[in-house]
């Protein structure tokens, strides 16, 4: 799972890293022809690229380096954890609801992915089959009972992927 993740950053990286150093210092000096920079709008969306470009490449380095650093080992085998697919079931509504643990941003979560840091993500740690997650939110807490339980032991390559 990592492994496959850190690739799909890499891939990134290294097309950030082409616009960053080829891209977009030629369409900088293509704007910088085109004289006036006070009113150039092209001059300024290539300056407002690179430092977005920038930014993201720092982000992506800093989640490598922590990916890199993940012992698998250290992730508990029957308790909620980094890459557990799980079922609760909402005490008062009793409706099923399905989460995967994810480490991630905001910008990169599919339909039922949380990240451990979200709310829930926090509730469900550390929890087993049968045990309650409690979460606050803005208008009531809420209450899930674990159903069910696949840990990253659990799962193979394929659904991980």
């Amino acid at each position: 799972m990592f492994q496959e993740l850190i690739a799909k950053m890499a891939r990134e990286v290294e097309k950030l890293s082409y616009e960053l150093n080829v891209t977009l210092p030629f369409e900088i000096r293509k704007a910088v022809e085109l004289g006036d920079l006070k009113e150039n709008s092209e001059y300024k969306a290539a300056l407002e690229r690179q430092q977005f470009v920038q930014a993201r490449l720092g982000q992506l380095t800093q989640r490598v380096t922590k990916l890199a650093n993940i012992d698998i080992a250290q992730i508990s085998a029957d308790r909620v954890g980094l890459g557990s697919q799980v079922i609760v079931e909402d005490e008062e509504t009793k409706a099923r609801e399905s989460y995967e643990l994810v480490f991630g941003d905001a910008g990169e979560l599919q339909d039922g992915h949380v990240t451990m840091a979200s709310p829930i993500g926090l509730a469900l740690q550390g929890k087993a089959v049968g045990e309650q997650a409690i979460f606050k939110l803005p208008k009531k807490i809420r209450r899930l009972v674990i159903m069910e339980l696949k840990t990253i032991h659990d799962r193979s390559a394929d659904e991980l992927a």
